[in-house]
């Protein structure tokens, strides 16, 4: 059996004296594209914090392809290869797309092969390529989107972490979006989701998860969790 993309066992985490965790087991296999969904509070945005080393774990183990993350700074699990893209895009609005994205090259591993990098990203996203010396603040939504996704890669992820990518976005943005996640997966990128639109990420996910009460409370293919009578209830309102 090959090692997990991502293990956790145990973790419970919060905020000062509240556990939002209470823990959670989670198991990633490499190269899967995997959805984590869950009402607001239950915990997504605190989990993917802890795995990122922003929030140190009151108890329980994180390991990426084997290797301990909990208990290192922010920097050090971005260096191991844990890398986010988060909520709300938080770029570098004066500044160029090409700028913006080479931020995401800072750890030396990546520096080494930036360049590679970045033509792999303008072949994914070609708008970027197109306007790469324009300020990021000038871009539509979707495509400040796509500068904060490849911003990430540029950091050679092994688990790319998405936190809400589609939110905001028209629909047809979300379409596009969510292809380019599909080929990043295919690339061979361990893919990780949080995404309020349930259904479409479930559509394109081999894997998902349900987070209810700071722990997995559902878990199955894509598929199987939209048959799911309590998640087609719970989340989409079926």
């Amino acid at each position: 059996m090959s090692t997990p993309a991502l293990e956790i066992q145990g973790l419970v985490a919060g905020y000062g004296d509240v556990s939002v965790l209470r823990g959670l087991d989670l198991s990633i296999a490499p190269g899967q594209l995997v959805a984590l969904i869950g009402a607001n509070g239950a915990g997504k945005t605190t989990l993917l914090r802890t795995i990122s080393g922003l929030i140190k774990p009151q108890a329980g183990e994180i390991r990426l392809e084997g290797t301990p993350l909990h208990g290192l700074a922010p920097y050090e699990v971005v260096r191991q290869g844990f890398v986010q893209s988060p909520e709300g895009k938080q770029l570098f609005g004066g500044m160029s797309i090409r700028e913006n994205l080479l931020i995401g090259a800072h750890n030396a591993r990546a520096r080494e092969v930036r360049d590679q990098t970045l033509k792999e990203v303008f072949a994914l996203f070609p708008i970027l390529e197109e306007r790469q010396k324009l300020a990021a603040n000038t871009l539509s939504g979707g495509q400040q989107q796509m500068v904060a996704v490849g911003r990430a890669l540029m950091a050679k992820p092994r688990l790319l972490a998405l936190d809400e990518p589609s939110l905001g976005l028209a629909p047809i943005m979300v379409d596009r979006l969510f292809e380019s996640i599909r080929r990043i997966r295919d690339l061979g990128v361990t893919v990780l989701v949080i995404e309020q639109n349930v259904f479409k990420v479930l559509q394109m996910a081999d894997h998902g998860h349900v987070l209810e009460n700071g722990r997995i409370a559902l878990s199955g293919s894509g598929r199987e969790l939209l048959a799911d009578g309590h998640l087609r209830a719970t989340y989409l309102g079926i």
